[in-house]
């Protein structure tokens, strides 16, 4: 399982909250982004390290479906790539296995 920072503590934090994606496929990358920025307050700022190459373009267009601001890449520090978003205050649902798609809504 990835490693992150302790999530429970970034509601007042300055920092940004750290997910180690590591080298997951886009696919399993969502799925698991969806659930732990449910549990993080609006305006948090996330740093996601994803080796996967589709990473920075699915991200985007993720952030996109849902509502969270993707603030791009960061810069390089010879490491894992990273990316930024901030967390919505009223993102649009997902559904839970499937998170590049929209929630039904019946």
């Amino acid at each position: 399982m990835p490693e992150e920072r302790d999530l429970a503590s970034a509601a007042g934090a300055s920092e940004p909250v750290v997910i180690d994606g590591g080298d997951q496929s886009c696919t399993r990358l969502l799925i698991q982004l969806r659930g732990r920025l449910a549990a993080l307050p609006a305006g948090t700022i996330v740093h996601l390290l994803a080796s996967d190459p589709a990473a920075p373009l699915d991200l985007a267009a993720w952030c996109h479906l849902t509502g969270h601001t993707y603030l791009g890449p960061l810069p390089d520090t010879g490491g894992t790539p990273a990316y930024a978003l901030r967390v919505s205050s009223s993102p649009r649902p997902t559904d839970p296995s499937s998170p590049w798609r929209p929630a039904d809504e019946n």
